[in-house]
């Protein structure tokens, strides 16, 4: 179904529902912006340090143990 076909059928749904219960339909629609903003900011930001050089010395490091040093194995 098209984007502007949902948009109009939730508004005429609404339309009919009382005070309270759009005021819920609000809130909820609220909440799944901020997740879904929040999921972009954190894509975003893995992708900046992703691409950054700053933490290029860790992938440079010698591996400092090994399953050889390791007491017990579970």
């Amino acid at each position: 179904m098209m984007r502007l076909t949902l948009i109009n059928r939730t508004v005429n749904s609404l339309s009919k529902l009382p005070n309270d219960k759009v005021q819920e339909v609000s809130d909820f629609t609220e909440f799944i912006l901020k997740k879904y903003e929040d999921e972009i900011l954190q894509k975003g930001i893995h992708k900046l340090v992703s691409n950054s050089d700053s933490f290029q010395f860790l992938k440079d490091e010698e591996d400092l143990y090994s399953e050889s040093d390791l007491k017990e194995k579970f």
